[in-house]
């Protein structure tokens, strides 16, 4: 472990970036971004995160405490992190998810704190959240049809969350993110309604390939490929122009000339971003988990309890950062193994 450590640090010197060697992994890829899941529950049932019979929720004492979040983020901060997401389950349903925003808004070197929302209770609690910090929102949204919202999510709730959306608009963020993922035979006949909604409203709609999750009963022909999206969209569209993309962008983004927001395709299955990731994430539980795709877990919250020091902590972070694979497997295998259902991840 302190070969591959000295390796990484040599790499860094030879690079010149004052970036943290526990958080830069093999192949040169510095992880900056870190998603912390603050609950496992939710006020939804979507179909392609949670299995129909719900899952079993880890115990209470097992999670992660308000404390131990903000102690994790005060350390990945420190060693060079500067964009934290909040998701869950649904992390507008903490009940203390103000006060964690408002502590994480104090961590200096943190430039970005974003949350993934349903959008349920964001029309709520928006307004204390822009005053707490929080400068990104993704609000997860598959249909405009409130039957099939219904549908796909088991639960009321479609005109909270366009009120959520308008709310987020209202006060000033921009793009506000729309995430919406395509499964053929539920929603890939809304996509031209979608990127419509773009003319007139500052959004970035952002189509997101179906992925394989245990329990969602994943198959390949549920999955509409980004080609397909695009091409349905250059026919009603053929000026759409694709936009620079950012580095380490998980997104390919397109924009209708004259419209003010634009679209984006996450082609986590078609064409994989790996080579850029940034990214780690911690389960509510504790767990990091270096790849979305990849079942290697190691707990934090453990070694957290059993009293670790500081560099303790960042020699285990170190040390799973440095086992991170160039790429994770293909959509068939990914298909294949077992992973924790989206809901227990925190996408």
């Amino acid at each position: 472990m302190a070969q591959e450590l000295s390796r990484r640090r040599q790499f860094l010197r030879e690079h010149a970036a004052p970036f943290s060697a526990f958080l830069t992994d093999s192949f040169g890829r510095q992880h900056s971004y870190l998603r912390i899941s603050l609950t496992e529950k939710c006020n939804l049932r979507c179909q392609y995160c949670m299995p129909e019979e719900g899952v079993p929720l880890t115990p209470k004492a097992d999670l992660l405490t308000t404390e131990e979040i903000l102690t994790l983020a005060r350390l990945f901060v420190k060693e060079g992190v500067d964009k934290i997401r909040l998701t869950g389950g649904e992390p507008l349903i903490r009940p203390d998810v103000v006060d964690i925003v408002a502590q994480l808004h104090r961590l200096e070197g943190l430039r970005t704190i974003g949350i993934t929302t349903n959008g349920i209770n964001l029309a709520r609690l928006l307004p204390q959240l822009q005053k707490a910090g929080l400068s990104a929102i993704n609000i997860s949204l598959d249909t405009l049809v409130p039957a099939k919202f219904e549908f796909i999510v088991r639960r009321k709730g479609f005109h909270k969350v366009m009120e959520g959306i308008h709310k987020a608009i209202e006060l000033g963020y921009s793009p506000v993110k729309v995430n919406c993922v395509v499964m053929r035979g539920l929603n890939e006949d809304e996509l031209l309604d979608f990127v419509a909604l773009t003319e007139g409203l500052p959004l970035d709609v952002r189509f997101i390939e179906y992925m394989p999750f245990d329990g969602n009963k994943w198959n390949f022909k549920k999955m509409v490929s980004y080609k397909e999206m695009l091409d349905t969209l250059r026919q009603q569209w053929p000026e759409l122009e694709k936009l620079p993309e950012e580095e380490s962008s998980t997104a390919k983004a397109f924009k209708v000339p004259g419209f003010r927001g634009q679209v984006s395709f996450i082609t986590s299955m078609s064409e994989h971003f790996c080579g850029t990731c940034n990214r780690l994430r911690i389960t509510a539980d504790g767990n990091l988990k270096v790849c979305l795709f990849g079942n290697s877990e190691v707990s934090l919250r453990d070694h957290l309890r059993a009293g670790a020091s500081e560099e303790e902590l960042l020699q285990i972070i170190g040390a799973a950062v440095g086992r991170k694979k160039r790429q994770h497997a293909g959509m068939f295998n990914i298909a294949q193994m077992k992973n924790r259902p989206m809901i227990l991840i925190g996408g």
